[in-house]
């Protein structure tokens, strides 16, 4: 029985943090460093109760015992006693090992650890929003899959492809955290000062694009989810969406959203007005990094503009339609909708006549 209390008081004040009178302590180890220990040092102090925390690079086991938190180094994976390594061998774990409700199956780097158990109250910190906060869950696995896991895949040498790509590559971050140690023929080879650099840069970039992704991706996201919730108003087919322009990045959140909002028929075509005020009718994607069209334009439109392709079409307004058919231009957004319109009712006659 004493040494389950003696176990439980250990565990208390662990959990509990710093002793009374002393920063807390985040230990890593010292020599040289990678992206992956970098980025989880910067993010932890993001959070106010480790912000003034002291960086211990050591391997040391003695000294890192005295550590509140421990990242990518000491063998250990325990969270309940704040140890967060990946190097041992029983250590196989990915996102969806560990929270099965998330897709990723790269294993964790300690970047993705401290992601997995403190992201959500990073996320709800820097943006002044409680933790299961709608937008907080979404921008929570949009990082996550656009930022933290190709860190967590390069540290555990994950090739990127395997006839499909394995994780989106979008920053190249940990080569530049890398090129902050010591040259091997420097004769400083202190990695102390660099070390600092590389938690501030790993730090901006992160903060970067959680801006990025919360200023402009989730916007884009409702705008795309609102034309989604208004297709049937546009046409009957529910296979064409009216966006306000074409600037707002649609593709991502179109196959996302399809899924999400169970959507029967797949949507075909994206109408949106250009810079120069007229209007684009482009053909979606037959797959999210497709150059095929799940419906192009009509062939015999193809290559042709203005008044030509206004005379063959009966469409007044035309301006262009692409060789490969993906995208094409109207004056108008009626002659635009006609456009898309004509394509969906010849490919159902055909579809008709084939059934």
């Amino acid at each position: 029985m004493g040494t389950l209390v003696c176990a439980a008081r250990s565990l208390a004040r662990c959990m509990a943090g710093p002793a009374p009178g002393r920063a807390p302590r985040l230990g890593t180890h010292d020599g040289r460093f990678h992206c992956d220990e970098a980025l989880a040092c910067a993010l932890l102090r993001v959070l106010p109760r480790y912000r003034d925390a002291e960086i211990v690079r050591t391997r040391d086991p003695q000294l890192l015992a005295q550590c509140d938190v421990v990242v990518d180094v000491g063998g250990e994976y325990d969270p309940q006693r704040h140890r967060y390594d990946h190097h041992q061998r029983s250590f196989l774990q990915s996102m969806h090992d560990l929270r099965p409700d998330k897709p990723w199956t790269t294993k964790l780097s300690s970047a993705g650890l401290v992601y997995l158990h403190f992201g959500s109250q990073i996320l709800a910190h820097l943006l002044g929003r409680a933790e299961d906060d709608c937008v907080v869950r979404v921008l929570y696995d949009k990082l996550y899959e656009n930022f933290l896991e190709e860190i967590d895949a390069i540290d555990n040498g994950v090739a990127q492809w395997d006839g499909e790509p394995r994780y989106a590559m979008t920053t190249a971050l940990s080569t530049r955290v890398g090129f902050l140690n010591p040259r091997w023929n420097d004769p400083n080879q202190d990695t102390e000062a660099q070390f600092q650099k590389a938690m501030e840069l790993v730090k901006a970039e992160f903060l970067d694009r959680l801006d990025y992704y919360h200023h402009a991706w989730l916007p884009a996201r409702t705008l795309v989810e609102e034309a989604i919730q208004k297709r049937f108003e546009v046409d009957p087919s529910g296979e064409i969406l009216v966006l306000p322009s074409g600037s707002c990045p649609w593709k991502e959140h179109l196959f996302s959203l399809e899924a999400d909002l169970a959507v029967e028929t797949p949507i075909k075509f994206v109408l949106y007005s250009d810079q120069n005020g007229q209007w684009r009718v482009q053909s979606v994607p037959a797959a999210p990094h497709s150059f095929n069209s799940r419906l192009p334009l009509l062939e015999a439109w193809r290559s042709l503009r203005d008044q030509e392709l206004s005379q063959l079409s009966g469409i007044p307004g035309c301006v262009f339609v692409h060789t490969s058919g993906f995208i094409g231009g109207n004056q108008t957004q009626e002659g635009a909708l006609l456009m898309a319109q004509k394509t969906l009712a010849l490919q159902a006659a055909l579809d008709s006549q084939g059934s």
